[in-house]
């Protein structure tokens, strides 16, 4: 089959790689329909997280048709269409149980190398480093899912893919960064970073009561699809635009009640601070850059909520933990516990409550994804997010 791999630091090629197998009795294969690249994809594309080697597949986004199942997969038949979900649980260890899936026990193999950095292992991921599992990713014509039993959501009804292809990830983990604000009815909500996961979060926010929504980016397609929500806009890039102050004007000087860091360790920043994490991490002596994190620290309200959908990868620096803890704020964060999310806004997407789909700007091929990492990356072509059919000009 035909892959999109890792292959090094700002470096992917589209491969032929062998077909994937069942290797377990709980395992399914699945023919991929669509796919995407993931803004957390940019985070491995850029080398930012540790653990990837040459050839890894990537992509943690997809969806598509049972091709086979193990003999203990009882809940699917080849023929099915499913939307995977990027976190790997097993759904019988203790943190299952509790629904907290994204910290799952036993669907991570190299669970030891999480415990090493972080002193405990999260669950497994698709296409995401050998640190999180090593399992090869949906970038690609064919997967394996493990304890298919549990996670894959069945499509049953005629929904075109597009529209339902957001349910492997960033639909939820914008719904769940949302949920994590602790929005009540009145509120105002501020959202840094208008890509993806953040245009979810400005729609969940509304979705959950919030009043108004402030939404803080430097790029001009997302700021207007961001408007387009219902909206408020800063663009941080503008000379005289301070985001602290913007943000005290617009709340009579209050703060947010809720702010939402969607951008997460590769955020960019115009002051000192985006220049100080810039040779920090070069020097090796910060792994991510936190200019959002800190804004968001500073800017809300004090008793308000920070919820943190933004991937982090390891220390910080200059982090004020001395104003969350004056301030008395919550802090929210993790990765996206999916399997809570998938089925109810499925229902959504169903009644018409919304569409996904309007956030794609680019439709690709497996050939053309190595370039289009680097457009993602930078920006450029006015992209918003990049959908790839795994098929198409597959005889070329």
């Amino acid at each position: 089959m035909k892959a999109v791999c890792w292959m090094g630091k700002s470096k992917v090629e589209t491969l032929t790689v062998a077909d994937p197998k069942l290797l377990n009795p709980h395992d399914a294969i699945i023919k991929v329909t669509r796919t995407a690249i993931c803004g957390s994809d940019l985070h491995l594309y850029d080398g930012f997280i540790p653990t990837m080697e040459s050839g890894d597949i990537l992509g943690h986004e997809f969806m598509g048709v049972v091709e086979e199942v193990g003999k203990e997969v009882t809940n699917l038949r080849r023929g099915d269409r499913v939307v995977v979900p990027f976190t790997i649980a097993c759904g019988n260890c203790l943190f299952c149980k509790k629904k907290i899936w994204a910290a799952c026990d036993n669907s991570n193999p190299n669970a030891h190398l999480m415990e090493a950095a972080y002193g405990y292992s999260g669950s497994g991921l698709f296409g995401y480093s050998h640190m999180m599992g090593g399992y090869a990713g949906g970038q690609a014509q064919y997967a394996r899912v493990p304890f298919a039993n549990v996670g894959p959501l069945k499509i049953e009804s005629d929904l075109p893919d597009e529209k339902v292809l957001f349910l492997s990830d960033i639909f939820p983990t914008g719904y769940m960064a949302a949920e994590n604000a602790q929005i009540q009815s009145g509120d105002t909500v501020a959202v840094w970073g208008c890509g993806p996961v953040g245009q979810f979060a400005i729609a969940s926010a509304f979705m959950l009561g919030a009043a108004r929504v402030i939404a803080i980016d430097r790029i001009p397609e997302r700021l207007e699809m961001a408007r387009s929500l219902g909206a408020i806009t800063v663009d941080y890039s503008e000379e005289d635009v301070s985001v602290l102050t913007a943000l005290k004007d617009l709340t009579g000087g209050i703060g947010p009640d809720a702010c939402i860091d969607a951008v997460g360790l590769e955020a960019h920043s115009a002051q000192l601070q985006g220049t100080y994490d810039k040779v920090k991490v070069a020097l090796m002596m910060e792994t991510d850059r936190p200019s959002v994190l800190r804004q968001a620290i500073q800017a809300v309200r004090k008793g308000g909520t920070l919820s943190v959908p933004g991937v982090y990868g390891g220390l910080l620096d200059k982090v004020p933990f001395g104003a969350a803890f004056g301030k008395g704020i919550t802090m929210k964060m993790g990765q996206t516990n999916m399997h809570n999310y998938m089925k109810p806004l499925l229902e959504r997407i169903e009644k018409g409550q919304i569409d996904p789909s309007y956030i794609i700007s680019h439709r690709i091929t497996l050939e053309q994804a190595p370039e289009m990492y680097k457009v993602w990356r930078d920006k450029k072509e006015n992209v918003t997010k990049i959908v790839i059919d795994p098929w198409a000009n597959a005889a070329a």
